[in-house]
């Protein structure tokens, strides 16, 4: 079943269903019987005041964290938890907060890296760069050429992340996950510390994910007129409980999230 988003998107149905998830660290509840599900093929933005549980929720989608109590629903498999190469393996990917590069590598290098679960030739054939191996590693750099290409970065392929604008070194971490060919792309705060004109690009390549290669997007962020922008669906937490779901106008209008914004007292 197929339906168009208010942006003209084909959604499709449900991929990632979170059901009842609570987790806490020794005493403190980091979420609180949270339940919203994912569609294929759309943008689904997870906002909220700082440390509403973002984050949190997107280490229990990964494996990072498990959950006390509640379930995973991933294309049709129930699970209690996820863990980190379970999750990688079937097809979800993730960038973070703080960037998570090699700062000593090369783009095209760092990049590589992101195909790592997708190589099936042998260490020992690695090491020796034989037959099968140097195919596959041939193979596997035309998909990483067709990420940089992509997300015009040509320029910089040689150059030392490290030496790189924050921007940029964003650019690069998305081009890493993207690597990896994933269903589902988690995204933290991928706009955190951008310029205006940085942040209308990182806007520009996510919509283009989503188009082009047709990848579900999960994003926390913290600029409302992003979110608005381009969200097919927003849930809103607070305090580690959801407080709001649904269109980017629902959740706009929703009061109880206006609350949430403004400082109202709970």
């Amino acid at each position: 079943m197929e339906n168009m988003n208010p942006h003209g998107r084909q959604i499709g149905d449900v991929i990632l269903d979170l059901r009842n998830i609570s987790l806490s660290f020794g005493g403190v509840k980091a979420l609180t019987d949270i339940s919203f599900d994912v569609r294929e093929h759309e943008i689904r933005a997870i906002i909220g005041p700082n440390g509403a549980g973002k984050s949190s929720m997107l280490n229990v989608i990964n494996g990072v964290y498990r959950p006390q109590q509640g379930e995973i629903i991933y294309r049709g498999q129930h699970r209690r938890d996820m863990n980190t190469h379970i999750a990688a393996k079937s097809g979800i990917a993730r960038t973070f907060q703080n960037i998570a590069l090699f700062k000593g590598m090369t783009v095209l290098d760092n990049i590589m890296t992101g195909r790592n679960l997708k190589m099936r030739s042998n260490f020992l054939l690695q090491a020796l760069y034989a037959g099968p191996a140097q195919r596959e590693e041939m193979a596997h750099r035309v998909k990483v050429e067709e990420v940089i290409d992509f997300l015009e970065i040509q320029h910089i392929r040689k150059t030392p992340v490290g030496r790189l604008p924050y921007g940029l070194q964003k650019r690069v971490e998305l081009g890493r996950a993207l690597a990896a060919e994933p269903q589902i792309l988690l995204l933290d705060e991928p706009m955190a510390g951008m310029n205006v004109e940085e942040k209308q690009d990182m806007c520009r390549f996510i919509l283009d994910v989503n188009d082009q290669f047709g990848t579900t997007i999960v994003l926390i962020e913290h600029d409302m007129g992003v979110v608005m922008d381009i969200s097919d669906r927003v849930v809103v937490l607070d305090y580690g409980k959801k407080i709001g779901d649904g269109t980017p106008d629902a959740v706009r209008n929703n009061q109880d999230v206006i609350n949430a914004y403004l400082g109202v007292a709970h």
